[in-house]
This record gives structure tokens, sequence and C-alpha cells, in this order.
């Protein structure tokens, strides 16, 4: 018997390849018209599950203001 692969991925494993693993975007735009340079944009997006996040050391204060905002109310 040969292994075989599924060439069909779902969109639940696709996201939850996502949240564990991450995705970095790192993107540079530019706008000209005539040569003429109208906007620039610079893009850096990080899209993780939290404990990804947080072992990459990604967000780690905003994760500590968070709990602790929890825990005094």
């Amino acid at each position: 018997m040969k292994p075989s692969r599924e060439n069909r991925v779902t969109l639940t494993d696709l996201l939850e390849r996502v949240l564990d693993k991450g995705v970095i975007l790192d993107a540079d735009l530019l706008i000209s018209i005539g040569g003429v340079p109208l906007i620039g944009v610079n893009l850096r997006a990080a899209i993780a599950g939290m404990e990804t996040m947080l072992k990459y050391g990604l967000m780690k204060q905003w994760d500590k203001e968070v709990r602790q905002a929890e825990r005094s109310s």
C-alpha cells in the first residue's frame, strides 16, 4: 500500500496552522503617478495565537496589563 497525501486543505486546517505557527506580513507599498511618489505605506503585521506570540516575545506587556486588569476586576 502506497502512502497518499490529501491535497485539499480546509479553512479550519489553515486557521489552525496560522494560529499555531504564526504568519509575518512585511510589505512596502508606494503609489506614484508619472514617476512622482504620492503615497507610501509600510506595513508590518504578525498574526498568531497568543501562546505563539508570547513564545516569541511579542505582546508581552499587553498580555501582562490585560491579566492584571482582569485580576483587579
